[in-house]
């Protein structure tokens, strides 16, 4: 019974032993692990690095977006007003042609009757005045 003791207190000890050191943590790292470590520590600082320049790019690129979409809004709204002012324009030139015709044929004929009860000599050629024409 005194050897089953003893394998016993030492499978304790053992026991307590590995306990204490899963709890304390080992500190020792083989250099093949510390190697990899620094590595993945390298390069988590140059994709930080990298993702903090791609950020500072986007909002950039973002900021110009928004200037530009504000400059084609501007430029929409602006087109829009001198096409409505075009048109403005055209049915004005349109309704002025047409009071110009309107008004050259009705001269016309008061024209002609004045030329027609004067006396005109046989050698004189007579002038015809242009009439003015409506044009779109």
């Amino acid at each position: 019974m005194g050897h089953t003791l003893m394998v016993r207190n030492v499978v304790a000890v053992a026991a307590i032993t590995l306990f204490l050191i899963g709890l304390s943590g080992c500190d020792y790292w083989p250099p093949a692990l510390q190697t990899q470590i620094e590595q993945i520590r390298s390069e988590l600082q140059t994709s930080t690095v990298e993702k903090t320049q791609l950020q500072n790019q986007l909002a950039s690129m973002t900021k110009v977006r928004d200037d530009l979409q504000a400059q084609v809004d501007d430029l929409s709204r602006s087109n829009r007003e001198k096409t409505s002012m075009i048109n403005s324009l055209q049915n004005g030139l349109a309704a002025a042609q047409e009071r110009l015709a309107k008004s050259a044929k009705s001269s016309a004929p008061k024209a002609g009757a004045a030329k027609t009860s004067a006396k005109v000599s046989p050698k004189a050629p007579l002038k015809k005045k242009p009439t003015a024409k409506a044009t779109h």
